[in-house]
């Protein structure tokens, strides 16, 4: 792609703003690869996003942001289900793929960064439990303000860098 870092720059932002302004870090995540380079992206797979949000239901488990930046290297260099059985393992490329995302998180945010606990612990001192009475909490400690939305903004723009560097986009 000729110019990766305006497209990067342009992920970034949309998840950033997206996340400021509606949440759902894993959503946020798949809109903005797909309102940059997603054709392949539909808006079934956008709203299927949904629930894994606030670390899968507001668990603060997997991380969102991560879990979203999966499925939409996922939509670049996964399996249909018409190759269901996979002779050509298309499913481990989408693992190396997704494995080299998981880095980049462990890399910035420790060896758990996968996690949305050990995330907002991290940048703020402590997780929350949005779905347990905490979500006014978390939004007081500015996780809406700037914490979250770049969490999800850097990881599209290390989606779309990983596409690139594949030649994928």
């Amino acid at each position: 792609m000729e110019n990766v870092n305006s497209v990067k720059k342009l992920a970034y932002d949309l998840a950033y703003f997206y996340e400021k302004e509606y949440g759902c870090c894993s959503q946020c995540v798949v809109g903005a690869i797909k309102n940059t380079i997603g054709s392949r992206i539909s808006d079934d797979v956008f709203k299927s996003a949904t629930g894994l949000g606030a670390g899968l239901a507001g668990a603060g488990y997997a991380c969102g942001a991560l879990t979203g930046g999966i499925m939409a290297l996922s939509c670049f260099v996964g399996r249909d289900i018409s190759d269901f059985p996979d002779p050509e393992g298309i499913r481990f490329k989408t693992f190396q793929l997704s494995r080299r995302l998981v880095d980049k998180f462990e890399a910035e945010y420790g060896e758990c960064g996968g996690d949305c606990s050990a995330v907002q612990t991290k940048l703020m001192g402590r997780s929350y439990d949005i779905l347990k009475g905490e979500r006014d909490d978390f939004i007081s400690a500015g996780g809406h303000d700037d914490i979250c939305p770049s969490v999800c903004g850097k990881a599209a723009e290390w989606v779309v860098e990983i596409l690139n560097e594949e030649g994928l986009i």
